[in-house]
């Protein structure tokens, strides 16, 4: 009943906010204007940018580009010269070059992949302006591009004066990021952060104390509790599908996560912006009907899915056979939120981009693992803000073409065809994926002294193929059992971060100003239907067989071969 609560009361959030997301990213005036518009236009004014010249796909896409690059220069330099910066009370000393650079392209990215142990590695500099700043930038930026998509599926902000073959308008990057940030994660994340604070989720710039432990021991007089703005961190990692905490164990700490009431608002809050992208597409593209094909397609593979992980986690692993079933599996689970709502964060942040934990992943019963490792290898289930969305456009181009073949017709969405350019490009991102993860994966596997890897067997296979699907997926999430703050770790997951962040955004982009372009074939008898079972189904069928057969040989290598094993000791020790 809490799990379907919790997934009822998010899609019921997201509706009024996704309608809200479709009224600031019109062209038209929206009543936000009265109170954003003058903050906007100051903005825009300080950095000389004029927000109402429109961009071509490749000045959208360079724009984001060089933006996400200057903001990666400044995180890097400025993570390593923290120990000389000021707002460092606890003198903590700056990161290994390394280190620095992975954290600076995983929060870039929009991943929040950490290497580093969360608060005692970072000053209040770093978490606050390098941190927390790109928690609240980088989804903003995912969204615009996922805005400028949708835009030139319907030809552009242009379209009923530009000529065929002429390039259109997709909008203004440097605006829609602004209003992103400006009109709906800032105030989003002041709501969420208040709410956390009345849980007790500490929000404060003091230095940690220290206090005298409750049992004195030989080595062990005093502790001390790490505090800080935790509460607005919390709010904007949950709400940027960002992960990244304040402390190394995340909201299974509970001074991030206290109680589960906070549990229950983070879990929503993970998942409430991609639900409004949702149905902010079906009202950007004028079609509210591929909103409901797009809600019923994603809700089903979601719900399908945390029943899995729900119940694999009810199961008693090998270690406790002997157990009543009742028991499950509790190792690496906090008693205070128990084990189905752990399952269903497990499952919703891998789904999406989130990547925060309120449970060790590591610990998970194999079949769990399996489920959030097929969250983050489709990336379009919900999926990250914005990026989520274009992802599962991506799926749905395919299957347009697939069914299109089917029917002996040449695909078209909303009256645009799908040709040669079109396909030879989603050709790349349909490869893209499994070259990446199964190339670093294998090296890895291959040559341990080099890589570190800490885990033998098929889990310590499943821990390296889970390290770089994260990388890739955006997602940041980790079998924490793994050492993965080394040289090779580092450096290896910065390529697969930024191939997996900016490949899968550009090419989309391109693919809908090259749609724009076309002329409009009105709609005939022939034309395939989109919003029926039929091609739900279809489209479903897409996105499970071109995930699996990219990907089965891992799997049976990794989680699947893992829980034959688990089965086999558990029957050895059961019968003993």
């Amino acid at each position: 009943m809490e799990v379907l609560l919790i997934f009822t009361l998010a899609v019921l959030l997201a509706w009024p906010l996704g309608r809200y997301m479709t009224g600031i990213f019109s062209a038209g005036s929206h009543w936000s204007d009265k109170v954003f518009l003058p903050i906007e236009n100051g903005i825009f004014k300080l950095l000389g940018i004029n927000p109402r010249h429109g961009m071509t796909w490749k000045s959208y896409g360079i724009a984001f580009l060089l933006s996400n690059l200057v903001l990666g220069i400044i995180a890097y330099l400025l993570l390593q010269f923290q120990h000389i910066l000021p707002l460092n009370p606890n003198d903590i000393e700056a990161l290994d070059w390394d280190l620095a650079l992975h954290t600076a392209v995983s929060f870039l990215t929009n991943t929040n992949q950490q290497h580093y142990s969360g608060q005692a590695q970072l000053s209040y500099l770093s978490q606050g302006f390098v941190i927390l700043t790109l928690q609240f930038v980088t989804p903003a930026m995912a969204l615009a591009v996922c805005v400028a998509v949708l835009r030139g599926m319907l030809g552009g902000r242009n379209a009923t004066t530009a000529k065929e073959g002429e390039e259109r308008n997709l909008g203004n990057y440097y605006q829609d990021t602004v209003r992103a940030v400006l009109r709906l994660m800032l105030p989003l994340a002041a709501i969420v952060a208040l709410a956390l604070t009345s849980q007790g989720v500490p929000s404060s710039y003091q230095a940690s104390p220290t206090v005298d432990v409750v049992e004195q021991q030989q080595t062990l007089s005093e502790q001390m509790i790490p505090l800080g703005p935790v509460a607005a961190m919390v709010s904007i990692k949950q709400l940027g599908t960002n992960g990244g905490g304040w402390f190394g164990p995340n909201s299974s700490n509970p001074l991030e996560n206290p109680t589960p009431v906070s549990n229950a608002i983070q879990t929503i809050a993970l998942v409430l912006v991609p639900m409004a992208v949702v149905f902010m597409a079906g009202g950007l593209l004028r079609r509210q009907k591929f909103t409901l094909l797009s809600l019923a397609v994603m809700g089903l593979l979601s719900l399908a899915f945390i029943g899995a992980a729900v119940y694999s986690e009810q199961q008693p692993n090998a270690a406790f056979a002997g157990l009543a079933q009742e028991a499950g599996n509790m190792e690496g689970k906090e008693v205070r939120l128990g084990i189905d709502l752990s399952a269903l964060w497990a499952t919703f942040t891998t789904q999406t981009s989130n990547g925060s934990v309120n449970a060790m992943h590591d610990s998970l019963n194999p079949i769990a693992g399996l489920v959030t490792r097929s969250g983050m290898l489709i990336n379009g289930i919900w999926g990250g803000i914005g990026c989520g969305f274009v992802n599962f456009l991506v799926y749905v181009w395919l299957a347009v073409f697939i069914a299109g073949l089917m029917i002996g017709r040449t695909p078209e969405i909303f009256g645009r065809k799908l040709e040669k350019r079109e396909l030879s490009w989603l050709g790349v991102l349909l490869v893209l994926p499994s070259a990446v993860i199964l190339t670093f994966t294998a090296i890895t596997v291959a040559f341990p002294t080099l890589t570190g890897n800490s885990n033998p067997g098929l889990h310590g296979v499943a821990q390296v193929f889970y390290e770089y699907t994260s990388a890739f997926a955006n997602n940041g999430s980790g079998f924490e059992g793994l050492g993965d703050d080394t040289t090779w770790w580092n450096l290896s997951c910065v390529v697969v971060l930024i191939l997996g962040r900016y490949v899968p955004l550009v090419i989309p982009l391109l693919i809908a100003g090259s749609l724009a372009k076309k002329r409009q074939v009105p709609t005939s008898a022939g034309t395939l239907p989109l919003y029926n079972v039929t091609f739900a189904v279809t489209l479903i069928t897409v996105i499970l067989i071109i995930n699996f057969l990219s990907f089965l040989p891992s799997m049976v290598l990794g989680p699947i071969g893992e829980a034959l094993e688990i089965s086999q000791q558990a029957a050895v020790v059961l019968a003993q």
